[in-house]
């Protein structure tokens, strides 16, 4: 059963990678049933190439499509990316715990003041290591 959901989170994952795909689920977002012809106008691609991109999500099982005579329309199935939130919740309780320690942490022990040691204060520059520019015994 691992096996089954770990494969299902990927496929999830997959598909929400692309910007493209993306894009697609947000306009179905709206929740009215778009047509691919519809989904496709505003992007600078081929209808081939939207379908493909609609196969993933459709594999995905992001998006369901139903056909009413030759027009395809499509429909934003989001019980996949409840499963993705759910395994990004983890992580988030994660991040959130460890940054509330780190800002506990940093508001428990303030940073002592930095003194100026009696050293730094009493030492002076150090002279330069070579002697000024002029004439040398090359040039003579």
């Amino acid at each position: 059963m691992v096996k089954y959901q770990e494969a299902a989170l990927n496929r999830t994952f997959t598909a929400l990678a692309d910007p493209t795909r993306r894009a697609l689920l947000a306009r179905l977002s709206a929740g009215a049933d778009l047509s691919v012809s519809e989904l496709a106008q505003p992007f600078a691609m081929s209808l081939p190439a939207v379908m493909k991109h609609l196969d993933v999500l459709s594999d995905a099982g992001l998006i369901t499509r139903t056909k009413t005579g030759r027009t395809v329309a499509c429909r934003l199935a989001a019980g996949p990316m409840e499963e993705a939130m759910q395994w990004l919740a983890r992580y988030e309780r994660f991040w959130t715990d460890t940054l509330d320690r780190l800002a506990a942490f940093v508001e428990e022990d303030p940073c002592p003041p930095n003194p100026v040691s009696r050293s730094s204060a009493e030492s002076t520059q150090a002279p330069p290591k070579s002697s000024p520019r002029g004439r040398n015994r090359r040039n003579s």
